[in-house]
């Protein structure tokens, strides 16, 4: 049994999620590398809100952003920008600061579509080790993300 135990928890998995916005990719792109667009999406809570977001978007350049839940609760993500291709790639390292033992990688790639921007994430080097159900954090995350494009258009 423990055996079994420490093969999962070595084994990486991924999340990987494509979604269409209705707007250019310069614009998505936008909303992940702008401090101001990303306080007003990030985070999987409807109905939280980012208090914090530290952006230094290039290669070796770092992030942390926080967003706080309506129990009062703050939660920061952090990492290392590894890959930055305006418009078409962005690739950084994600840690949470309570769990920061347990760091994965997310890519993000940016492609015109014909009804704006296809963007395919992926949240990749998990080992079932943290308490977060990325799938649908980021899906919740990204319909934020909808809502707030919406706006703009």
């Amino acid at each position: 049994m423990l055996k079994e135990a420490i093969q999962l928890m070595s084994e990486a998995t991924a999340v990987t999620i494509t979604h269409n916005f209705s707007a250019e990719p310069a614009v998505v792109w936008n909303a992940w590398t702008d401090p101001a667009v990303v306080r007003r999406w990030w985070g999987s809570d409807p109905n939280g809100e980012v208090t914090s977001a530290v952006l230094d978007v290039r290669p070796g350049g770092r992030f942390a952003i926080t967003f706080r839940d309506p129990s009062g609760d703050q939660h920061t993500s952090a990492g290392e920008y590894l890959r930055v291709d305006p418009n078409v790639e962005l690739d950084f390292t994600w840690s949470w600061t309570s769990e920061p033992n347990n760091p994965s990688r997310v890519t993000v790639f940016f492609a015109a579509h014909s009804s704006g921007t296809r963007m395919r994430f992926v949240h990749g080097e998990l080992r079932g080790l943290s308490q977060h159900d990325y799938a649908q954090g980021w899906r919740r995350t990204f319909a934020k993300l909808d809502r707030v494009l919406a706006q703009n258009e």
